[in-house]
């Protein structure tokens, strides 16, 4: 369990990518309790189909289920965090996924000023998966 008071971005990296690995709708639920006890705001959401063309739609449900969850506001500064964290996860895994469909979840988590999206996906074609990870993380002022 992290220590609240304390948390820097690598916690709330942690707090992501916890949930972006959740393999359950109620497993996905009581790590966001635990981390609402410590103060950790968060939301997931899956994903799903060829890479490239859902490189955008995965960049939307980021956004749309942070502002939803009031991990920010619908300002442009709030989205813009969330998708250049978004963007920012999805390049590390690009190399992998070009070519390929895919499949996985968003884990998104905030705590004051740190903001976290983490990505968790498989990536193949039939039962020839690979699988890979992204995090990245945005500054965002608190009233965001």
């Amino acid at each position: 369990m992290l220590e609240t008071g304390s948390l820097k971005s690598i916690d709330v990296g942690r707090a992501a990518l916890r949930l972006a690995l959740s393999s359950s709708r109620t497993e996905e639920q009581f790590i966001k309790e635990s981390l609402l006890k410590q103060n950790i705001r968060s939301a997931a959401v899956d994903f799903g189909g060829e890479f490239v063309p859902s490189i955008r739609k995965i960049m939307e449900r980021a956004v749309v289920v942070a502002q939803k969850q009031g991990l920010v506001n619908e300002s442009h500064v709030g989205a813009g965090a969330v998708a250049g964290a978004t963007h920012a996860a999805l390049e590390q895994v690009k190399n992998k996924a070009i070519g390929f469909s895919v499949g996985g979840k968003i884990g998104i988590a905030r705590y004051g000023e740190h903001l976290c999206v983490a990505i968790f996906m498989g990536v193949g074609v039939l039962n020839l998966n690979e699988l890979c990870v992204g995090v990245a993380h945005r500054s965002v002022p608190t009233e965001v």
